[in-house]
């Protein structure tokens, strides 16, 4: 599984004790996460930030875009919100910079389409 992958799926997990288990595989410790709408570091920030997401969402889910894109230790791609099959109510793109373990060090994330 890509780390893009495995960075959305934590963004689609419900159950609170696997979405934080799966923060802690993807982010590491001390990682960031900024878009228009938030700006938090570690753990609790990001798993708070995408529980917020998903009740502000609710059965929505994020999928990959068309684009990816990676050099070195940066990774670009975007991503679609919507429901399951359907058309994306939110498109996004993310630029994430990898720590030397592969997990996600920081998120530097633009909102594309956002819904009314």
């Amino acid at each position: 599984m890509t780390i893009v992958e495995r960075y959305l799926a934590a963004w689609n997990e419900t159950d609170a004790e696997a979405r934080a288990k799966a923060v802690a595989e993807v982010w590491t410790e001390d990682a960031t996460y900024t878009d228009p709408l938030a700006d938090v570091a570690g753990h609790d920030g990001i798993d708070a930030v995408i529980a917020g997401a998903q009740e502000m969402f609710p059965g929505l889910v994020f999928t990959p875009g068309e684009l990816h894109d990676a050099h070195h230790d940066l990774v670009r791609f975007t991503w679609h919100l919507g429901p399951a099959g359907g058309e994306a109510l939110a498109v996004g793109f993310d630029v994430v910079k990898l720590a030397e373990d592969g997990r996600i060090r920081q998120v530097l994330g633009f909102l594309d389409k956002v819904p009314g």
